[in-house]
């Protein structure tokens, strides 16, 4: 039987998605989000786990060195990738939103037309705003989008916030919601095929799993 190669994120999304493979059998000793050993494998249950950063796990998947992961439908969006999406995990929930500095507020959308934008979703920010048939210039960041209206490098941010703290902290307002996103999980198209007893099989265990949590929420 062949190996199943499951791509795990760095970050909030991964002690989670761990915790929850290991409910229907997909576990491996010492997956831990710091490890040295770059692939994890289970040799009982023909599982190998591969650990990497957020940005390039739809890339793993896409192009075939992993079978399956497990990402946010916010990457998800903003890298395009042609993969499966199997199943949205319900996990990991945050919005993408538009928001400026307080004493920036306008009474319409519109009104923020012709402003700069820093972002860490560029294409999303693009084709949202080309929705409201807003041109803006959009600045792509890999760092705090906070910091852009607070040195005059942008008006505008549009970023990812779970709780909207941070943008409270720095004196930041939204003004729309783009869109919410969850951890969703997905697949290569071509180990679909192949795999796919196994991985039909996993997506089933997780719906049964992530619907009896939903009984015992309620």
């Amino acid at each position: 039987m062949d190996y199943i190669t499951v791509a795990l994120p760095k970050g909030k999304l991964f002690q989670r998605s761990v915790d929850l493979l290991a409910k229907v059998g997909y576990s491996a000793d010492n997956v831990t989000e710091d490890s040295r050993k770059l692939v994890i494998s289970n040799e009982a249950s023909r599982v190998r786990f591969i650990i990497t950063k957020t940005v390039d796990l739809p890339t793993y998947v896409e192009y075939g060195a992993a079978d399956i992961g497990i990402i946010g439908k916010d990457v998800l969006l903003e890298e395009r990738k042609d993969v499966y999406e199997l199943l949205d995990l319900k996990y990991g929930r945050c919005r993408l939103m538009l928001a400026v500095p307080e004493q920036m507020q306008r009474p319409k959308l519109t009104d923020y037309a012709h402003l700069r934008v820093a972002t860490k979703y560029p294409n999303c920010a693009q084709e949202y705003f080309r929705s409201l048939g807003i041109q803006t210039e959009i600045i792509k960041l890999n760092g705090s989008i906070e910091l852009g209206p607070m040195v005059g490098l942008s008006e505008l941010i549009v970023d990812i916030v779970e709780t909207g703290r941070t943008l409270k902290e720095n004196k930041l307002v939204e003004v729309d919601s783009i869109y919410t996103a969850t951890a969703r999980l997905i697949a290569n198209r071509v180990s679909f095929k192949l795999k796919f007893d196994r991985l039909d099989k996993l997506v089933r265990d997780l719906r049964k799993v992530l619907d009896e949590e939903d009984e015992q929420c309620r």
